[in-house]
């Protein structure tokens, strides 16, 4: 008498789980991603995406009701087999179109896989947890829960959040954070209105991008859609696209691009520049900057391995630093990141930052730009990162383009997204001109 196979399905959970423990040695999330599903098919693959996503988002939470039900203390509970719980806790909270049996059936055979301490005591532990989730409505669970929790965010992010933007505004944010993030269509080699009629031939659906940026996409898979191999756009969230706008290099204007990998800001400078130097300093980052600069058809570009604390060019008109961050402005698009944040993260990179700025304001050429930007929320590596500059070096100045929507400027004319403001990732610029001798 032959044996059951697994139940369907097991493959993109098994693959999911797979995602998870890359993550926690270390791997970022799309490159997880990629070893563990790149060879399944479309549909697989986005569930895959969003369930490993969706547990990295709502980890805290969803251990907030596993927790009480491990009875010998979830400490006590194996990361591996955490992970299992997590992924079918994930399934019966957030994924309605999953029926709860295969939720928690699939979840049993990657325990029994497993095999943490006995393959029948584990598989009924993960059977019997789950099963009472299944059971327990949501809104039952009546026990006190703080923002930090309920949203899966660092405690002491959230606190610092509160402090700058209130209750209601971090709220926003945390929401944002959680949320599944747009997909969107810069154009490249075709206006906006072509990608959209070829888009709109081949059934997909798109709309204007938040603050005029790009189109915006619902679902699949970019190489699939019309025009992705010709080159007619790249992917850029809004936020991004807008650094390059708020850069603004002159017509004809050689531009250093210091920190350009994966190329987007590249593509959208070239466009005026008269030439792009496009520098960074990760060797394993280059080939794919040279296919999306190639692809884009950014024919005055090109691309060099370069730190850019040590610009290797001199006397330029544009040097563009989109520095290294704590990424906190874009944690909606990388799920993994606020797992690595950290207080003594943002105080190194503050440093790294100062290195690089320094480093990269001896290729301006005197009354040319430095503009600096990140991805990142924080003060200490976004405005107080340029006053610093700014008091030691008095021959450069703040600086806001012409034109620009007023809305999206600081005070000071730094631009400054937020999420929960603006609908797009996070991002800060600012622009310094060098005086003229």
């Amino acid at each position: 008498m032959s044996q059951a196979g697994p139940p369907k399905g097991v493959a993109t959970r098994r693959a999911a789980l797979t995602v998870l423990e890359q993550v926690r040695g270390g791997a970022p999330f799309d490159r997880a991603l990629e070893r563990a599903a790149g060879g399944l098919p479309q549909p697989d693959r986005r569930f895959v995406h969003e369930v490993s996503a969706g547990v990295l988002r709502y980890q805290e939470l969803l251990d907030h009701e596993l927790a009480p039900l491990a009875r010998y203390g979830w400490d006590r509970v194996p990361d591996r087999l955490k992970d299992i719980l997590r992924i079918g806790a994930y399934q019966l909270r957030f994924l309605d179109r999953v029926p709860p049996h295969a939720a928690v059936s699939t979840s049993v055979t990657l325990a029994r896989e497993a095999g943490e301490g006995g393959g029948g005591k584990v598989s009924g532990f993960v059977n019997a947890l789950l099963r009472s989730i299944a059971n327990t409505p949501a809104s039952s669970n009546t026990a006190p829960m703080d923002l930090a929790t309920r949203y899966s965010h660092p405690g002491w992010l959230v606190d610092r959040w509160l402090e700058r933007f209130g209750t209601s505004e971090t709220e926003t944010l945390l929401r944002w954070n959680n949320r599944r993030p747009m997909l969107v269509l810069q154009p490249a080699r075709l206006p906006a209105r072509d990608i959209r009629k070829a888009l709109d031939e081949a059934g997909i659906a798109s709309r204007d991008a938040p603050l005029g940026m790009g189109l915006s996409v619902e679902g699949g898979a970019p190489t699939s859609f019309p025009g992705y191999e010709e080159g007619a756009f790249i992917v850029q969230d809004p936020a991004q696209a807008l650094v390059s706008r708020f850069a603004a290099p002159e017509m004809g204007a050689v531009v250093y691009d210091a920190c350009a990998a994966p190329g987007g800001k590249t593509v959208a400078l070239e466009h005026a520049a008269r030439f792009v130097i496009a520098a960074d300093r990760r060797a394993n980052r280059i080939p794919r900057l040279v296919d999306n600069l190639a692809r884009a058809g950014a024919g005055r570009a090109g691309v060099i391995l370069a730190d850019a604390a040590a610009p290797p060019v001199r006397a330029v008109d544009l040097v563009l630093v989109d520095a290294p961050c704590t990424g906190t402005g874009t944690f909606s698009r990388h799920p993994d990141a606020r797992h690595r944040v950290h207080p003594d993260e943002i105080t190194r990179l503050a440093m790294e930052q100062r290195h690089i700025l320094d480093g990269a304001k001896t290729a301006v050429r005197p009354g040319g730009l430095l503009v600096y930007a990140t991805c990142s929320l924080e003060p200490e590596e976004n405005e107080r990162q340029v006053d610093r500059f700014l008091a030691e070096n008095r021959d450069f100045q703040r600086e806001a383009p012409e034109g620009f929507p007023q809305e999206l400027l600081s005070p000071q004319g730094d631009l400054v997204l937020l999420p929960q403001r603006h609908r797009t990732d996070g991002a800060y610029a600012a622009r310094l001109r060098r005086a003229d001798q």
